[in-house]
């Protein structure tokens, strides 16, 4: 085989692997699929060693990394469980963002829904450029609409999720996609496949040639210049025929005879056959002349490797197929026997009887590449160590400072986005989006689940390994200020070249900062996805998205009706914060707003104080002392108050007293940092509660009829705004710069 074919699929050094472990030459649907399952998107090959490092168990977890979605234990005595997952589709939805984000959306309920469990909620998490560029505008509009699109259609609510702006993001966004389900302990389905002799059934779309190498793409770095050439690697969705494949397989799971069901996700037929081989200890005989394709023509090379929407792969009990078949035809979709389980750990496929492929299973799995990369410290962390936040000018006018902060596309609400997203659908949502968790109810228990997504990847960037606990942390916290007690996350780490060993160092030291947090905070990662090659070759060079692990946090709720909210809630409530005052700007949008860039060595946290502060707030919850809570995160402590406020247009007056400049008082990112509201009569019980759970608390302010959020530094008036007019450029910042 030529040279340049070979090298299209995998590196030089890999082919002499492959000639070594099958002792011959492959043809090229041998190679296509050592391609797709060697990818970095499927083999984990330069990031699987340092996976290992992440806890994944505790008693609440019910299903771990390697099926999937990730399943914990919502309600123990009724045996609900919720699955989860969070997935990129960054690639895809740069070279076609409404396609790339709605498949995106459609790949993850599949992730979901094929572990037996009805899906109830979509989040996203997305990274995008300036907006002061029309295609950046172009793009995000365009991620926005197929999210949108795909989830209403499909009737699964978008409850919530998160948005940053960066430049570093601008040649290639982030989307990434998380989807949760409930299913009963005892209806939980898994992908492995057993049985020698049971059918196997393709079910779903038709195939066509959308998607090819789309596990490739994903698994690679491209120039602007190669976009349309790679447009034919982006899949398209149909929500609807997704909707009758969300009812078939929950149909065809209460029957009797389903051995294993799995999604035709990244590599399609490839991956789904292989991984449920893999996974069972069997091997699996295909027939492609067999496979419902929707173009002419096709190869039995593009068939194994297209990555076509809304299809799955279900292994079946000899003599139950007719019966389970029936489920999906009368649903309207293709369902036919396109093979069988062997003993033998192979892949065998053939064309109109003829054999056009056989591999070993574990030459495509445990036998994949695993690469070992040097990393190092970057340069632009030693030239940080030296940087100095007290040689930034001190504003003059504070006032200014605020309303330019709520006016960042960062900071700004991002209610132009989540109104697009139907976030009632199915009526389970009492938080919506807005506030710092989304909170859904438990039909049939009095439990409640919190989701929270978050990773602010300037702090990544500054400091990888406090990065990443952040992360954690941050995600964690806000589902224990709704209540919720944070039970385990799912995570989508997202990356440049892991061959540039100082990426390479980012993605250690961050994935090292995630694992302890998780560890400290028990919160163990029961899913996830990695992306790697994150990065555009440009003319001045490769430019590469700053260390982005996205985590979501879901939190289980002892009793929904005690979930808390962020917005503040009467009159002469008395406002408190929690933490401690640093005024550490590193990373901050402040300083991003004063200085144009980010610089230092971003922010620091505390774990064991992190946690010690989230189990406070969530006992305070619980025993009904504090009626509002909301994390201090982007924009410090002053923008935590007017958007506090904006909900019921209440105002503030707040008096700080810390010995710090007053602009890093009031725009610090430091991290453990809640401010909560309580009534008067409440007050007497709440700080003594805090002391003695050795979180301090201070009585900072009271909340107002007057409409003016005023912020006083030892005793001189800082800040005075209308909180009306604050939120019209929060609520309508983003709008305007994206309509613009």
């Amino acid at each position: 085989m030529d040279r340049e074919i070979i090298e299209q699929h995998v590196t030089w050094e890999e082919y002499q692997k492959i000639l070594k472990i099958l002792g011959r030459e492959p043809n090229l649907v041998e190679l296509g699929i050592f391609s797709a399952m060697w990818s970095e998107h499927c083999s984990y090959k330069s990031s699987r060693p340092h996976l290992k490092k992440f806890p994944t168990k505790a008693p609440w977890v019910v299903q771990g990394p390697g099926e999937n979605a990730g399943i914990i234990m919502v309600d123990e005595e009724k045996e609900i469980c919720a699955a989860f997952k969070v997935e990129s589709h960054n690639h895809p939805s740069f070279i076609e963002p409404f396609h790339g984000a709605a498949t995106g959306v459609g790949g993850i309920l599949r992730d979901v829904f094929t572990m037996g469990a009805r899906p109830i909620a979509c989040m996203d998490s997305l990274r995008f450029g300036e907006l002061n560029d029309p295609k950046m505008k172009y793009v995000t509009k365009g991620v926005v609409s197929g999210i949108s699109h795909y989830g209403n259609c499909v009737g699964v609510p978008t409850v919530g999720g998160e948005v940053y702006f960066d430049s570093c993001y601008q040649t290639n966004p982030l989307v990434n996609a998380f989807a949760l389900g409930i299913v009963k302990k005892d209806k939980i389905f898994y992908a492995r496949a057993a049985g020698v002799g049971n059918p196997v059934i393709y079910v779903g779309s038709k195939t066509g040639r959308d998607g090819i190498h789309g596990a490739t793409m994903a698994s690679e770095e491209f120039s602007s210049e190669e976009e349309v050439e790679k447009k034919v690697n982006v899949q398209v969705g149909d929500p609807f025929m997704e909707k009758l494949l969300i009812e078939a397989c929950l149909e065809a799971m209460k029957k009797e005879g389903i051995v294993a069901i799995q999604d035709m996700g990244a590599a399609g037929l490839t991956s789904s056959s292989v991984e449920m081989a893999a996974r069972g200890g069997v091997g699996v005989r295909l027939e492609l002349d067999k496979v419902p394709t929707r173009e002419e023509g096709m190869t039995p090379y593009e068939i194994m490797l297209s990555e076509s929407q809304e299809r799955m792969l279900v292994v079946c009990e000899k003599g139950k197929e007719e019966e389970i078949m029936e489920v999906f035809r009368k649903w309207n979709l293709d369902a036919c026997i396109i093979g069988e389980v062997i003993e033998e750990p192979v892949i065998r496929l053939f064309w109109h009887g003829e054999k056009v492929a056989e591999l070993p299973i574990k030459a495509l799995t445990d036998e994949a590449p695993v690469y070992y990369r040097p990393f190092k410290v970057p340069k632009y962390i030693k030239e940080n160590r030296s940087y100095d936040q007290n040689k930034i000018p001190e504003p003059k006018d504070y006032n200014q400072i605020v309303k330019e902060l709520l006016n960042s596309p960062t900071i700004a609400s991002k209610r132009w986005i989540y109104r697009q997203y139907d976030h009632m659908v199915q009526v389970n949502t009492v938080v919506y989006p807005g506030s710092d968790a989304a909170v859904l109810r438990v039909k049939e228990s009095k439990k409640g689940i919190a989701i929270s997504s978050d990773c602010n990847s300037r702090y990544c960037y500054l400091n990888p390994y406090e990065g990443g606990k952040i992360a954690v942390a941050e995600a964690a916290r806000n589902v224990a200020c709704s209540g919720a007690i944070p039970r385990a996350i799912t995570d989508c780490l997202n990356f440049g070249s892991p061959e540039d060993p100082e990426i390479m160092w980012q993605f250690v030291k961050a994935t090292d900062g995630m694992a302890d947090a998780c560890k400290v905070l028990e919160t163990p990662v029961v899913s996830g996805n990695v992306s790697f090659y994150n990065e555009t070759t440009t003319e001045n060079g490769k430019r590469a998205v700053f260390p982005t692990p996205t985590v979501v946090c879901v939190g289980v709720l002892e009793d929904v009706e005690k979930r808390m909210t962020s917005f503040f809630k009467d009159e002469g409530d008395v406002i408190v914060l929690l933490g401690e005052n640093i005024g550490n700007v590193s990373g901050s949008e402040y300083q991003k707003l004063i200085e144009g860039e980010f610089k230092g060595q971003g922010q620091t946290i505390d774990l064991a104080f992190e946690k010690a502060l989230q189990k406070a707030v969530i006992e305070a919850i619980e025993k009904g002392l504090i009626k509002s809570a909301h994390d201090v995160s982007e924009g410090g402590i002053a923008i935590n108050l007017f958007e506090s406020a904006f909900e019921k247009e209440l105002g503030f007056e707040v008096e700080l007293e810390d010995d710090l400049r007053t602009d890093f008082l009031l725009f610090g990112e430091d991290q453990s940092r809640i401010v909560v509201t309580t009534s008067e009569d409440k007050l007497k019980e709440l700080l003594p509660f805090f002391e003695k759970k050795v979180v301090p608390a201070k009585k900072i302010g009271i909340v107002t009829s007057s409409g003016r959020g005023i912020i006083r530094h030892k005793g001189k008036e800082v800040v005075n705004l209308s909180v009306k007019e604050c939120k019209e450029i929060y609520e309508n910042s983003l709008e305007r710069k994206l309509l613009s």
